[in-house]
């Protein structure tokens, strides 16, 4: 917790000190080839003895889960999505990393509505590949794991406060959970796809990952085309959201991005960021 009881922002990642810590556990003698500039957390891009690149990121949860979480992305693989091999797991004593085959490609440099439709045709791709992947929460009953706080928002001030009142009731409405097998990318956004020639030639950041509905992708994505896209008419994409979802499951889907982005802004970002989301996303939550 801050002075101010506001839990306190998730921690950068030290990427040398964990290169060092999975190297010393397996002998990988994997080698720092420096740090990635996307990414609220961190990453870093590495290289294998035999030349391969890589990328080391701090995996969150058990190694069960990420072994999961590698079975279902070797398994969209061989169907064609281009999604990234999980090369090496290393059990450390505080978390797993994770070293993960580095994808072709750039972050765009540029997000324009051609872009935007590109990731929303190929999130039909997530149809029915969740397999035993578990459901993920919404957490607008309570917090998440380090992300959808609801401290930040109930310690914040009375705007806040007020919102997550309405977020929790839309927790306790129906439909109160997300639904269905697909394949669900939880953080779907155009700084984690790669780009070559105008052509998507990668997804990553799959520590988001479950099993339900592939649609919840397309919210995320117009939040982040909230901030990539401002003073842009998006009316097309609100009508998409408002033909492609039902009410309650647009309410709930975008209740949840609501708390996690106002409680990310808060513990991370300024009282200015925060108040950007708040005008954004308080109206539909009522």
């Amino acid at each position: 917790m801050t002075l101010d009881g506001v839990p306190a922002p998730v921690a950068k990642l030290d990427a040398q000190q964990l290169l060092r810590d999975v190297n010393d556990a397996t002998g990988a003698g994997l080698e720092f080839r420096g740090q990635a500039a996307a990414g609220e957390v961190g990453a870093a891009f590495v290289r294998w003895p035999d030349g391969r690149d890589g990328v080391l990121t701090r995996g969150f949860g058990s190694a069960a889960d990420l072994r999961r979480t590698a079975d279902a992305l070797d398994a969209a693989r061989r169907d064609g999505l281009p999604v990234p091999q999980y090369e090496l797991l290393a059990e450390l004593p505080d978390c797993v990393g994770v070293v993960q085959e580095r994808l072709p490609g750039r972050v765009p440099q540029t997000v324009d509505r051609a872009l935007l439709e590109s990731m929303i045709a190929l999130t039909d791709e997530f149809t029915g590949r969740g397999g035993d992947l578990p459901v993920p929460s919404m957490y607008l009953l309570e917090s998440g794991p380090g992300f959808c706080l609801h401290e930040s928002l109930q310690r914040y001030d009375d705007r806040t406060r007020k919102l997550l009142d309405r977020i929790r009731e839309v927790g306790r409405d129906e439909p109160g959970g997300m639904a269905g097998d697909d394949l669900v990318h939880l953080d779907f956004h155009t700084g984690n796809v790669l780009t070559d020639a105008g052509r998507i030639t990668g997804i990553v950041d799959w520590d988001g990952i479950g099993r339900g509905d592939r649609r919840f992708a397309l919210v995320t994505l117009r939040f982040d085309a909230h901030v990539r896209l401002p003073g842009a008419d998006l009316t097309w994409f609100d009508d998409l959201l408002e033909t492609r979802l039902e009410p309650a499951v647009l309410r709930l889907y975008w209740a949840h991005m609501t708390l996690r982005l106002v409680d990310w802004s808060i513990r991370h970002h300024t009282p200015a960021d925060t108040t950007r989301w708040l005008d954004f996303a308080e109206p539909r939550v009522a």
